[in-house]
């Protein structure tokens, strides 16, 4: 580590101590050069999810894009805040172990994620999600996947 002081990569650790609950490492350093006492701290690098797009395009995972479509589906809907909150994280945790080495998962994949949970907890919000995730073009396919409903029950 370069010595903020004097510059010289020459320094020894005096104390080290774990921060953030293990997230992080503080370490008090001292310059073997000048004397000069500093601080600096190790955190993890960790590599985003990234989500596969339909057209090859990645971008990182976002939680709070799945909750808001997740709110939309089930507003007005006989399901609690807390309820959504247990949805999202459990959403969250099932598309971290699905992923590819834990660094990506294409957006199919994430949807049917998404529906096959909210297919067993409201199936308007199944409907509701699966006509925005699905690009339903007319009220026929919208109607097919209501009667897939009513079939599968």
């Amino acid at each position: 580590m370069r010595c903020p002081y004097c510059g010289s990569i020459n320094d020894k650790v005096i104390e080290s101590r774990t921060m953030a609950n293990g997230e992080s490492i503080r370490r008090r350093r001292e310059c073997i050069t000048c004397g000069h006492r500093f601080t600096s701290y190790e955190r993890i690098e960790e590599k985003p999810l990234m989500v596969i797009k339909s057209d090859g395009r990645r971008e990182p995972f976002d939680s709070k894009k799945i909750s808001r479509g997740i709110e939309r589906a089930l507003e007005k809907r006989p399901v609690t805040s807390d309820m959504i909150d247990q949805l999202v994280s459990e959403i969250e945790d099932a598309v971290y172990s699905s992923s590819k080495n834990g660094r990506e998962i294409n957006s199919n994949e994430l949807g049917k994620i998404v529906l096959k949970r909210l297919y067993e907890i409201d199936k308007v919000a199944y409907i509701r999600f699966a006509s925005v995730y699905k690009h339903f073009n007319n009220l026929e396919e919208f109607i097919s996947e209501v009667n897939n409903i009513e079939d599968r029950d």
